[in-house]
């Protein structure tokens, strides 16, 4: 009885409404099962018909209080709602007739109840559903709202207009359009299937479209692609719903929507790699990561807290970027224990002491130097952390018997033209060297290409000269470089630290190289210009160390594939092409600075 009254004291004003509402309907629904079943004037009936038109509706509408009806918001109200009210009203009409029959309060025929019964549910869920099209024809008719297509009448798309139509946003939805054939002319949600991806225009201009909804979370950047090409001459907004990896799970909503990026647009699906079966050797591990405050290794550090490591050393060199680090991890409520360490990996006495002390079982390897011209003006700098820190933590995690260690290496060690990509060639052979030299130990190497949203990536640059306005500069008009992902990238380096025997180097399959002015001229865009008229582009020249395009593998002959269709590898016998004074060298380089080019030269004799 007490948690019926708090209930009751509970009520919003339009609970208790509802609640007011739903006596006055029910109780009109016993004078329909009296009245059709025995006539509109029943005088005889009259104690009977007073007493159930009593006890009924408070039986129904006390229970309905006791379980929630009257807190639910029925403008926004979903099926599960409905299906709980229509549960709630068959228990409560049962729990009228138990009440009834025990104490005999009233003579109830049979078909009157009936008739009650119906009469009931069509009045009470009416006046719920009343609420949801009251809202949605209010919002109807608000005059600053945008009219939408949405692209894509599949499920995704269903969802998203019963979002728009529930909720008064900025956006109404005018109807569908979509490339299966079979939903051309047809109506969903009650809106038409206008026409196909090739009718766009016609759709946009006699609908009078201001924004286009792209609700195919599977489409791939190809597809998004063709779609976002034929609408930019359009002037409408173009947004899209995120694609089922960004989603996980969640549900389709007007929340979800967002501009168009550069990466739905590169051309190519999305490696997804399934991590669960593969995280046997991270669960209930010591993980020492270097360059963890980097784009990369701050995602090597969350991927792993997913698969329950005992703990993590967060190892970088700026205090900062760690900081910010344990700043976002500690938001996100994680119970595995993450250690910063602020420290050089080319730091041969602090990796000494970290590893002597902690003894961490599986290394991800992404400390480096990796923008290419600033390496060609300090080679010393880009030799020491990229090859002697290697070298470093290659040889404590064979000293203290780690059972793997993953470096990340970069397309740019094959036929090296910079500084930046002999280093990483050399930290190659280095981590060879040392499987030799360290059986027991599995180290691998993965090698990417250009990672969107990471330090020293070409985009955050365009970004800003763009809201600049202009021009955008593109070194040469037929560069290419691969792109990926930071998730994908990631997900191979922790993919490769499974398949890893030892002495591999492992290559995402990373689809068609881009050119990068296209890139630009995409990004200029996006951000609701045109290119060449309102923001130009200008080819400032190749600069030292960069190619053309980059490669993959020195030889693909020597390349097979793995378990993973979109993962090769090269298979390299240990301690091949190491010279036998490496180390020798490397130190020369490293106490004589001047000498550093000359070294470079010699150990990795394929660098022009």
């Amino acid at each position: 009885m007490s948690s019926l009254k708090d209930s009751w004291r509970r009520l919003s004003g339009n609970g208790l409404i509802t609640a007011i509402l739903d006596f006055v309907l029910l109780a009109l629904a016993v004078y329909f099962g009296y009245a059709v079943r025995l006539g509109i004037v029943i005088p005889r009936y009259v104690p009977d018909w007073l007493a159930v038109m009593c006890l009924m509706p408070s039986v129904c509408v006390s229970i309905f209080a006791l379980f929630g009806q009257y807190r639910t918001i029925w403008q926004h109200a979903g099926t599960e709602d409905y299906n709980k009210f229509l549960w709630l009203y068959i228990v409560s009409v049962l729990a009228f007739l138990l009440v009834n029959s025990l104490f005999k309060i009233a003579v109830f025929p049979r078909t009157s109840f009936a008739i009650a019964f119906f009469a009931g549910l069509f009045l009470c869920g009416g006046l719920r559903f009343s609420w949801l099209m009251a809202k949605s024809i209010h919002a109807k008719h608000k005059s600053e709202r945008l009219r939408a297509l949405i692209f894509g009448a599949g499920e995704a798309g269903v969802y998203l207009a019963r979002d728009l139509m529930r909720n008064a946003s900025e956006l109404y939805p005018a109807g569908f359009a979509d490339d299966d054939e079979s939903k051309i002319g047809r109506y969903v949600s009650g809106l038409k299937v206008m026409g196909s991806s090739s009718d766009l225009r016609r759709i946009v201009e006699r609908e009078k479209i201001q924004v286009v909804l792209i609700a195919i979370p599977s489409a791939n950047g190809q597809k998004i692609r063709r779609i976002y090409d034929t609408l930019a001459p359009l002037n409408v907004q173009v947004r899209i719903l995120p694609s089922l990896r960004e989603l996980a799970g969640g549900t389709v909503s007007v929340s979800r929507l967002r501009k168009v990026r550069l990466e739905d647009l590169l051309g190519r699906e999305q490696v997804r790699i399934n991590l669960d079966p593969s995280m046997n050797y991270i669960q209930g591990r010591k993980v020492l990561i270097t360059g963890a405050g980097g784009s990369i290794g701050s995602e090597i550090v969350r991927q792993v807290l997913h698969n329950n490591p005992s703990e993590i050393f967060a190892l970088g060199h700026g205090e900062q970027s760690i900081y910010l680090l344990l700043e976002g991890l500690a938001k996100s409520g994680t119970n595995i224990p993450v250690h910063p360490v602020i420290a050089d990996v080319a730091d041969d006495t602090a990796m000494h002491e970290l590893f002597e002390k902690h003894s961490p079982q599986v290394i991800f390897h992404a400390a480096a130097h990796k923008h290419v011209p600033l390496m060609q003006t300090c080679p010393r700098e880009a030799m020491r952390v990229n090859a002697l820190g290697t070298r470093t933590i290659a040889r404590y995690a064979g000293m203290y018997h780690a059972e793997r260690m993953v470096m990340i290496s970069t397309d740019k060690a094959v036929n090296p033209s910079s500084v930046m990509g002999a280093t990483k060639r050399l930290a190659e052979k280095i981590l060879e060297r040392e499987q030799g030299n360290y059986p027991e130990t599995k180290y691998m190497a993965v090698r990417f290409g250009n990672v969107l949203g990471s330090r020293g990536s070409v985009i955050p640059k365009f970004e800003e000269q763009i809201a600049e306005g202009g021009p955008v500069t593109v070194t040469h008009p037929d560069m290419k470089r691969y792109f990926m992902l930071i998730p994908e990238a990631v997900s191979l380096v922790i993919q490769a630290g499974a398949l890893g025997h030892g002495g591999e180097l492992f290559v995402l399959d990373m689809g068609e190289p881009v050119v990068i002015r296209e890139m630009a001229e995409l990004l200029i865009r996006l951000c609701g210009y045109e290119p060449y008229r309102d923001i130009d582009i200008v080819y400032s020249g190749i600069r030292p160390g960069e190619k053309l395009y980059e490669e993959l593998f020195y030889d693909e002959n020597a390349v097979r594939g793995t378990v993973h269709p979109k993962i090769f590898e090269s298979r390299i016998k240990a301690g091949q092409g190491i010279t036998p004074e490496l180390d020798a060298l490397l130190e020369r380089a490293i106490k004589h600075p001047g000498e550093a080019p000359a070294v470079l030269h010699e150990l990795v004799p394929e660098y022009s």
